[in-house]
């Protein structure tokens, strides 16, 4: 789970990110949530564009991709959905995220 620095910490890199995924019509499905589970592996932090023909709500949409995918739903802003999780493989690590307040 995010802490709500973490978040914002990642929604600021997401900025100037551009989408890479877009839902349409047909909603979401097994073969869009594997794509996505292969380019988050990768980047770690993506964008999602919903498209103005899909009547699903975005903000659910971005729970279930999240929750399919295993990743963390950070920012659903309009029609764009960011998504974060950290590469298992070390190589690929390129986000170091802002250290959890301790209690």
């Amino acid at each position: 789970m995010l802490t709500g620095k973490q978040k914002r910490h990642l929604r600021s890199l997401a900025h100037h990110l551009q989408p890479i995924f877009q839902v349409g019509k047909g909603g979401t499905n097994d073969q869009l949530v594997r794509h996505i589970e292969e380019a988050i592996e990768v980047r770690e932090l993506i964008k999602i564009s919903v498209l103005n023909n899909c009547m699903d709500d975005p903000r659910e949409i971005g729970a279930e991709v999240a929750e399919a995918a295993g990743a963390e739903l950070v920012q659903v802003i309009g029609k764009t959905i960011v998504l974060y999780k950290q590469a298992t493989e070390e190589k690929y690590r390129k986000i170091e995220l802002p250290k959890a307040a301790a209690k």
